[in-house]
């Protein structure tokens, strides 16, 4: 079971960095245009600048659990790598603990300003008067699909850690360190 909510946690996240990466070519490719447009003295799309800071919102908030599944987050390991093995993993195990705080009091806060949007049907204040629910729905929905990563990626270490499978647990929860231990 543990084994396989990781994969899926896997799958998931490399599909979303998929649908991340296509969504980067395509605001890059829409930016390229609207330049060359301006500069041909062509009338320009527009909303390049608005659209590209929508997309980086959610590059943001989305790309975060991909990082965090492929240990790319930075951490500093000086300390660590002087310690012994079961003080490394509790190191782990707390630094992943207190990621997954951190990302669930964002997430919870997130909500509010979605809220507000809803609520009060807030448009952008920009030619394109876009919905501000749906780039913030993007940006809410990526933060709390990052605390729900976070969140099972903890248990799924905790599990690891109970079922003494210690070369599991650092591949799940160690750090990527260039460092050989």
């Amino acid at each position: 079971m543990i084994d396989a909510t990781l994969g899926a946690l896997r799958r998931a996240n490399r599909a979303i960095a998929l649908i991340l990466g296509a969504g980067l070519i395509l605001t890059v490719l829409f930016i390229l245009t609207d330049v060359i447009l301006r500069k041909l003295g062509s009338a320009s799309l527009g909303g390049s600048d608005e659209i590209s800071g929508y997309v980086m919102a959610a590059v943001a908030s989305w790309g975060l659990a991909c990082a965090l599944l492929e240990r790319a987050h930075v951490r500093i390991d000086v300390i660590r790598l002087k310690l012994a093995r079961p003080a490394q993993m509790a190191m782990d195990l707390f630094a992943m603990l207190v990621t997954n705080g951190v990302v669930l009091l964002i997430a919870w806060q997130s909500w509010p300003v979605l809220g507000k949007t809803l609520e009060r049907g807030s448009r952008a204040n920009t030619p394109l008067e876009t919905p501000l629910w749906i780039p913030q729905g993007i940006w809410f929905a990526g933060w709390l699909w990052f605390a729900i990563s976070a969140t099972a990626l903890s248990l799924i270490g905790i599990a690891f850690l109970r079922a003494a499978r210690r070369d599991d647990f650092d591949t799940v929860l160690g750090i990527g360190s260039e460092v050989p231990e």
